[in-house]
């Protein structure tokens, strides 16, 4: 998407949502040079740039130029009515990719040290060995290669571990990868078979969302899955059916279909499986400045920004 022109960005006026923290609302306006406004009940006058979580039905305006979210998740954004045209989005990833890695690799790492089952022999006063594996020599299949699907790959080939990905068709290979292989192919079966772990980053798009479903868990031989992306990129149904015939031997989810969820839900009660509340990636306040600074610039310049959005594909 062509980025907006420098002239009419330099007229826009700034606002923000009240959700933006007033640390960054001062950091938006060191970069701009111009104030911030709140934002209004109904669209300004004149063009406008807007940074928030979401857009507002009355912010979806021709005179909009620009949104920058917070989050690097946008599929809430554009499944919520069509995008103004000639709009641009971008996104704030930050070093949320060092975070969502450093947290499946925490997951990998207490799973082949028997932490959780150390912990419950603790609470139970119990003295019996556990087992403990090495990560080296082994695979992990990580679908998303991108930037964040890249850390985690990245991270986990430090340990000597094996990394494929899996994308939408193959092509030259993301750094922290060993390769990569299209999704729906012959090579991601025998990528699954082979896997001792299966990582999630996948965006939830039309063309994800229960990507993950009885026969991709089926074609696994034993995987512990674990979800860093999007909760409805997973067909629920079907993970539980995987984990109780124990082609999935474990699940971390770090994201679910339906969030936050309540006591009520069916996720808890999933057999081999932890659920945290989508707390692996956490954007930070510096992640937000430093993002909106580089599309700043970028737009600024005529350039288009790296984190832009593809309004078409969702990410």
């Amino acid at each position: 998407m062509t980025p907006p022109h420098r002239d009419p960005l330099a007229r826009a006026r700034l606002l923000t949502s009240p959700s933006v923290d007033p640390a960054v609302v001062r950091e938006l306006e060191r970069i701009t040079g111009r104030p911030a406004e709140p934002a209004y009940a109904t669209a300004p006058d004149g063009p406008f740039v807007y940074v928030g979580d979401t857009l507002p039905a009355e912010l979806r305006s021709p005179l909009l130029l620009w949104f920058h979210s917070v989050n690097a998740g946008t599929d809430a954004l554009l499944a919520a009515g069509p995008w103004p045209a000639g709009a641009l989005l971008t996104r704030t990833v930050g070093r949320m990719g060092e975070r969502i890695a450093q947290y499946t690799l925490a997951w990998v790492l207490a799973e082949c040290q028997s932490v959780p089952e150390h912990t419950a022999q603790h609470a139970r006063a119990e003295w019996r060995r556990l087992p403990s594996e090495l990560v080296a020599g082994r695979t992990a299949v990580v679908h998303g290669t991108g930037r964040i699907g890249s850390a985690v790959a990245g991270l986990l080939r430090a340990c000597s571990v094996r990394t494929v990905g899996v994308g939408r068709t193959a092509r030259a290979v993301p750094e922290g990868f060993d390769r990569v292989v299209p999704a729906g192919s012959e090579e991601e079966a025998a990528a699954l078979a082979d896997a001792r772990w299966v990582v999630s980053a996948l965006p939830l798009t039309g063309a994800t969302e229960r990507f993950f479903d009885e026969s991709r868990f089926s074609a696994m031989r034993g995987a512990a899955f674990i979800n860093v992306g999007r909760g409805a990129t997973v067909d629920m149904a079907a993970l539980e059916a995987a984990l109780r015939s124990g082609t999935v031997r474990r699940a971390v989810l770090d994201v679910l279909p339906d969030e936050p969820a309540g006591p009520e839900a069916p996720a808890w009660r999933l057999p081999r499986t932890v659920i945290t509340s989508h707390s692996a990636g956490i954007t930070a306040h510096e992640d937000v400045v430093a993002d909106f600074e580089a599309c700043w610039e970028a737009v600024a310049e005529g350039r288009t920004p790296p984190l832009a959005v593809d309004t078409r594909r969702g990410y």
